[in-house]
């Protein structure tokens, strides 16, 4: 680990809320000008369109889309989501588009003194020191799991990002396939999200939310998940399932829903799909309890979502 100048963010950095910004500022680690955002009609609240989908402005707060009654029925996920993010005085002030763009949470990163990839570094120095909350599927030189509850919800739901200059962007294409390590999106400079499509909601669907915490309130997630589904006759009929607090991007868990998918309810699909949930994936040497974790909340959920 080094020190280096680089390791200071002293770009200019867009202000909603500020519930990050804030604290980078005061730790040292950002230093650069300031840019607020104003609210708009683009930009803030709950639309809806006529075929039942809707749009949230990205500075509308995650509290407003946690007790959004409208909201909670035809997507159950994400206002499930937004209720366990974070704490009431912080829901009440974070917005959407700041959660999705928000930086690492990682001890190395927000440490002005460490170098590190996202802060112009050579190295990630979590992959060699204590990266206990870290990855447990490695997918990068940058072994820090993204922070976003709302982007891994909203990857279940295909959301569509519309930014200043771009529409139709996929939670991926925002965030990408965690294979750079320099970033925490895809977001050009300057650029700036202005709301989330969502799509039409599935007919008869149930969606539940759930993560693991090392204690009961206020606390980063060590893993979560998002399950999405419409049974018919004692079978799946369509099942999405994401995870975030596991990789540098949120991750859609596919072979576990295609387990499911066309599937009877029973234990043994239930296990399949478990047991799939892990496939392939390469834990680190202090992370290997987050892979237990996951299975743990798969099994969890699926089964109480067939209940």
């Amino acid at each position: 680990m080094s020190v280096a100048t680089a390791d200071v963010i002293s770009a200019p950095e867009f202000r909603a809320a500020g519930t990050d910004l804030s604290e980078r500022r005061r730790s040292g680690l950002s230093c650069g000008s300031i840019i607020d955002l104003a609210a708009s009609p683009d930009t803030i609240g709950v639309a809806w369109n006529a075929d039942g989908s809707a749009r949230i402005g990205a500075l509308t707060t995650i509290a407003a889309i946690a007790f959004d009654p409208r909201l909670a029925q035809a997507y159950p996920g994400i206002a499930a989501a937004a209720q366990g993010l974070a704490t009431p005085q912080i829901r009440h002030m974070a917005t959407l588009g700041g959660n999705l763009a928000q930086r690492s949470r990682c001890w190395y990163f927000r440490n002005p003194q460490i170098a590190c990839l996202k802060k112009g570094g050579a190295d990630c120095p979590a992959r060699s020191g204590n990266h206990l909350y870290h990855v447990a599927i490695d997918l990068g030189p940058c072994v820090a799991p993204h922070p976003s509850t709302m982007a891994m919800a909203l990857l279940a739901y295909d959301a569509k990002v519309t930014t200043d200059r771009r529409s139709g962007m996929s939670i991926s294409e925002l965030l990408g396939d965690g294979s750079n390590g320099a970033t925490d999106n895809l977001l050009a400079p300057g650029e700036r999200i202005e709301r989330i499509e969502l799509p039409v909601p599935l007919a008869g669907e149930r969606a539940l939310y759930k993560r693991a915490i090392s204690r009961t309130h206020a606390e980063w997630p060590l893993v979560e998940i998002c399950v999405r589904a419409v049974i018919s006759g004692g079978a799946f009929q369509q099942v999405h399932i994401t995870a975030g607090g596991i990789a540098p991007v949120p991750l859609r868990l596919a072979a576990s829903a295609a387990a499911l998918q066309g599937k009877q309810i029973n234990a043994a699909t239930i296990a399949q799909a478990t047991e799939l949930a892990i496939s392939g994936a390469r834990p680190l040497p202090m992370t290997g309890y987050k892979l237990e974790l996951l299975t743990g909340l798969v099994r969890d959920v699926v089964e109480r979502i067939v209940a």
